[in-house]
C-alpha cells in the first residue's frame, strides 16, 4: 500500500509516463528528455519507490506464455472463511488474480490456461478440491476489450 501522504509532482508524473513506455529507460535519457539532472531523476525515482507510490516491474503478455484461455470464475464459499479459501486459491499456478468481492460470489478469480483441454483438470482436480469451495461459476473470456495495467497494487 502506498503512503497516503505521498504527493506526486509534475516531474514525478513525467518520469512515470516515460517509464510506462519503457521501464528500462536510463535515468540519463529521462533527464535529457525532461531537462533536469540525472541525480534529480534518480532521487525522484528512489523517493517514489521508497514510499511505495511506484514500482518499476516487468509485465508480460498472456499469449507470450502460451495462455490461450482466460477463465473468469466466481467462487462461492461455505464452512470456511473466504479469506482462507482465497489464500489457498492464490497458490494455484494457473490463477492470475484473486479478489474477495461482494455481490453474487464470495471470491472472483482469473485463470490462465494454455488450452481448453486443461480446464477440466483445473476445475475438477484442483480448484474444486480446495476445502471451503462450495460452488464455481466459470465464464469464458471470448475477447479482451481492455486490459490495462497502468495502475496496479504494489
Amino acid at each position: 500500500m502506498s503512503d497516503s501522504h505521498f504527493q506526486f509532482t509534475d516531474l514525478d508524473n513525467s518520469i512515470i509516463a516515460i517509464l510506462k513506455v519503457d521501464g528500462r529507460t536510463s535515468n540519463q535519457k529521462i533527464a535529457d528528455e525532461l531537462g533536469v539532472t540525472t541525480s534529480m531523476v534518480a532521487t525522484r525515482i528512489k523517493r517514489m519507490e521508497q514510499s511505495k507510490a511506484m514500482k518499476v516491474v516487468a509485465v508480460s503478455d498472456f499469449s507470450a506464455f502460451d495462455y490461450n484461455v482466460l477463465l473468469p470464475i466466481g467462487v462461492d464459499v461455505k464452512g470456511r472463511r473466504a479469506n482462507d479459501v482465497a489464500g489457498d486459491i492464490a497458490k494455484l499456478d494457473e490463477v492470475a488474480s484473486v479478489q474477495l468481492v461482494t455481490g453474487k460470489h464470495d471470491i472472483e478469480i482469473l485463470v490462465t490456461l494454455s488450452s481448453m483441454d486443461k480446464m477440466s483438470d483445473f476445475l475438477l482436480s484442483k480448484l474444486s478440491q480446495i476445502k471451503g469451495v462450495r460452488s464455481l461459476d466459470p465464464s469464458f473470456a471470448v475477447d479482451i476489450i481492455k486490459y490495462d495495467f497502468d495502475v496496479a497494487p504494489i
